[in-house]
């Protein structure tokens, strides 16, 4: 109501100033000068001749027909700009008691460089790098298309992703995701696993957050970006895709499928700003896994190796609808609505050999060998609405209202059977997972801006409301009734709230050789947590997060930049709920409900240099973390391992990322990027019980050769490749993934088919696979995870009227129109 209210009375407010201006018209048409047809769509600018400040602008019609109106009788002048042409400047001549004036058509000449400087931009590089950000172009990554967010991201070099599909940003898995600028609360992999690539334009990865962005996600944000078409344009875009046959299928129960198809419309006109599209994708794949895990209990030695199936049966789909209406040239209303599906069923039928050794005589004390078929279904739909209002002032200030609401439904279902070997017939143990999660979340924000002195200041205020409710329940199948009863010491209900206020201010300023951005947020946050029957924990937060961006043109080719930010990462369900839950035959797993957030300092330093062909950066970057979290592993009996997600103490990490971007030729271009860090954790668990001292040298590399050949043929190689690393209790094994892709254009660039041959290893390279090892003073496990290689997609991609260029949106995060 409150939001409603406020939006009506900034209506009222924007209503009465245009009624309080006098009525001067000026009308006209804008034209080519040589053959005189009309120019769409030109940008005309109406500047008052005695300070030169901006009045009001607009666009022109499909025929070229501009029209001004309620405009002061003061001198003016109008600026004409428009793509491959000169800019025109036109004065306005004023007559004492005139209403209305009729300008002449009026020409405008091509300009030969900027249609010279638009075929460049065509040829824009991978990489793009700002202030506080680097921007990589998605249609630059051959492999990904087809796929989603994450295939683009795992090229970057700042992003990760294991074999396990756990995805980190500078070696963390907390981050928050922006889609065009609104921040999304769910998931980070559910979120980025649904968006097709097909229909982003770029990925930011956002290391050095302003203050105007939520201070969520300890080692930053990614912000995805999707295509857009420019004014008076009407795009359309397909995209198809089908799996050959695999070539590997390690005796899986099913064969792996692979399929989709998206589609985009885009409509954009003087006024409105329409967009649709949506997509499917099934994307299965086949895999096997080896491990062998032992315990010690009470002079007891417990071992149970195993091999058997791990493949995955995943699907996804979305839907997406924007709009936006500019009635007038300082007031635009956007509403945005996406929503998409995803689910992911696990299968892992395992063959376990159980032995039991007494230490102290060594006598085999018992020996079983059994079935384990463990299914683990899993998913998420993800819903998203917005609704914004910006208003614009004379003095170019301006005024943005905007609400923000969210509903992710997140189920799941373990089904977990034990049967005896060799024949499978009679059932040991049976036992049932389901669980849901749901997520509400509102946000509501009014931001204002205005221009002092050379510079720029921000502010706003900002209300959150997020609710997160789980329903855990185990259920274990009595063998003689056949009826499944609930398990209490492995089931619960959990509720956790957070209402977070938060107000900030930021100053910017470009002036000469310095640019910078120096702003303060500051945050009131409740969180309450409730589980089962157990008493509400509350935890009530003040805290402040500075930020600080600086860029220095050190020559014309070479800048220097650094940057300091402080963020939060704030705990999950999962990690507050201290009853266990059980989704493997393995493994327990609980959290801590007195869980402490994160605080992280990030800081960074770095420089770019920028070629005539290409660029290059290197960034130096430090993450002190407090209160880290940790997942780490405890015995629970003889043959269960029990996860606790519980503060771990501090971690600090040191890195070094760069990336680069060349045009060697013309017809070859070599985009290359790499991160290297060392993290280190200190500190103690469990009542000082373990003690935690590790600390290990990590680093990956994404990169990608293109050739450029005739007829419109390109060919790309890249390769993923993430070191091996040392965890809190382990460590994992290193983790490669090499690609090839050939794209051939037909129709004029229209028509395209890309062949993609994904985890290339022809048995040779051991792609696709990775080893995860922990261990304690009383127990070892290290599982070696061995998924689908030499895979074979291809794609069909065709294009009406697409956009090569991405319109500039307002930069506040709430002037971007659409998810």
């Amino acid at each position: 109501m409150i939001f409603l209210r406020l939006t009506a009375f900034i209506l009222l407010i924007s209503t009465l100033s245009v009624k309080a201006q006098t009525g001067l018209t000026v009308t006209g048409n804008v034209v080519d000068r040589q053959s005189r047809q009309p120019l769409a769509y030109c940008s005309v600018a109406l500047f008052n001749s005695q300070d030169s400040t901006l009045v009001t602008g607009l666009l022109t019609s499909e025929k070229g027909f501009f029209k001004f109106e309620n405009i002061n009788s003061a001198a003016c002048y109008l600026q004409l700009q428009y793509i491959g042409y000169s800019k025109s400047t036109v004065a306005i001549t004023v007559i004492t008691g005139q209403d209305v004036i009729e300008m002449l058509s009026i020409a405008m000449d091509a300009d030969p460089r900027t249609l010279q400087e638009l075929n460049v931009t065509a040829e824009r590089q991978t990489l793009d790098n700002k202030v506080d950000r680097q921007v990589y172009r998605a249609d630059k990554f051959l492999s990904s298309q087809g796929g989603t967010a994450v295939d683009i991201l795992k090229n970057t070099p700042s992003v990760t992703v294991n074999s396990e599909g756990e995805i980190t940003l500078r070696g963390s898995s907390g981050f928050l995701v922006l889609i065009n600028g609104k921040p999304v609360q769910a998931d980070a992999a559910t979120i980025l696993n649904q968006i097709p690539a097909n229909t982003i334009e770029n990925v930011e990865v956002i290391t050095s957050p302003s203050a105007r962005f939520d201070p969520d996600g300890k080692s930053g944000i990614i912000n995805i970006t999707t295509k857009t078409a420019l004014a008076g344009a009407r795009s359309f875009s397909a995209n198809l895709q089908g799996g050959l046959p695999a070539v590997y299928t390690y005796g899986n129960l099913d064969n792996p499928v692979r399929f989709g198809a998206d589609a985009t419309l885009h409509v954009r006109s003087e006024k409105w700003d329409f967009s649709v599209s949506g997509n499917y994708l099934r994307n299965d794949i086949a895999g096997q896994r080896t491990g062998d895990v032992n315990t010690t209990i009470d002079n007891v030695f417990t071992s149970f190796p195993s091999d058997g199936e791990r493949s995955y049966i995943r699907y996804n789909y979305t839907a997406r609808s924007a709009v936006s209406f500019t009635p007038r040239p300082n007031d635009t209303f956007s509403a945005g609505f996406y929503t998409g599906y995803r689910s992911q069923s696990r299968r892992a039928d395992i063959v376990y050999n159980n032995t039991k050794t007494d230490l102290v005589t060594n006598d085999n004390i018992g020996r079983i060998t059994y079935f384990n078929s463990n299914i683990a279904r899993k998913s998420g739909r993800v819903t998203l609405g917005n609704l914004d209002y910006t208003h614009i002032f004379q003095n170019k200030s301006a005024l943005a209202v905007s609400g923000l609401v969210e509903h992710a439904a997140m189920d799941g279902l373990t089904t977990n059977i034990n049967l005896q070997e060799p024949d499978r017939n009679v059932t040991l143990q049976s036992s049932r997972n389901p669980s849901k999660n749901p997520l509400n979340a509102l946000r509501l924000k009014i931001d204002f801006s205005v221009n002092i002195g050379l510079g720029k200041l921000e502010t706003g205020y900002q209300y959150r409301n997020q609710v997160q409710k789980g329903n855990f329940q185990y259920l274990d199948l009595n063998l003689e009734t056949g009826t499944f009863n609930v398990v209490p010491e492995f089931s619960s209900h959990t509720k956790v709230t957070n209402q977070i206020h938060s107000v900030y201010g930021q100053y910017s300023l470009k002036q000469g050789k310095l640019e910078y951005t120096a702003g303060l947020r500051s945050e009131y946050s409740t969180r309450a947590f409730s589980a089962g029957s157990q008493e509400t924990r509350t935890l009530d937060l003040f805290n402040l997060f500075p930020s600080l961006n600086l860029q220095y043109q050190l020559t014309k080719s070479l800048r220097a930049r650094g940057g300091y930010s402080k963020r939060v990462q704030r705990a999950t369900n999962s990690e507050l709920n201290p009853f266990p839950e059980r989704e493997h035959s393995e493994t327990l797993e609980s959290g801590d409900p007195d869980i402490l957030p994160e605080f992280i300092d990030l800081s960074e330093l770095g420089i770019v240099k920028d070629f005539k062909e290409g660029s290059v950066f290197a960034t130096i970057y430090n993450q002190r973390i407090k209160n880290v979290v940790n997942r780490v592993n405890s015995v629970y009996n003889d043959t269960i391992l029990n996860r606790i997600y519980t503060n771990a103490g501090l971690a600090t990490s040191w890195g070094l990322e760069t990336g680069s971007s060349f045009n060697i030729y013309k017809w070859w271009q070599i985009y290359a990027g790499g991160n290297l860090y060392h993290y280190k954790i200190k500190g103690s668990l469990f009542n000082q019980d373990v003690q935690v001292n590790a600390a290990s040298w990590v680093y990956s590399v994404n990169a990608n050769t293109t050739f450029k050949l005739p007829s419109n043929f390109q060919v790309q190689a890249s390769l993923n490749y993430l070191s091996e690393r040392v965890t809190a209790q382990g460590e994992d094994s290193r983790f490669v993934t090499p690609n090839l892709s050939a794209r051939k254009t037909f129709l004029k660039g229209k028509l395209a088919a890309t062949l993609q041959w994904q985890n290339v290893d022809l048995g040779v390279l051991g792609s696709n696979r990775q080893r995860i090892t922990t261990f304690g003073k009383d127990f070892f496990t290290t599982t070696n995870y061995i998924q689908e290689t030499d895979i074979f997609l291809l794609n069909l991609s065709y294009n009406l009227n697409q956009s090569t260029k991405k319109a500039k949106l307002p930069s506040s995060e709430f002037g971007e129109k659409e998810f």
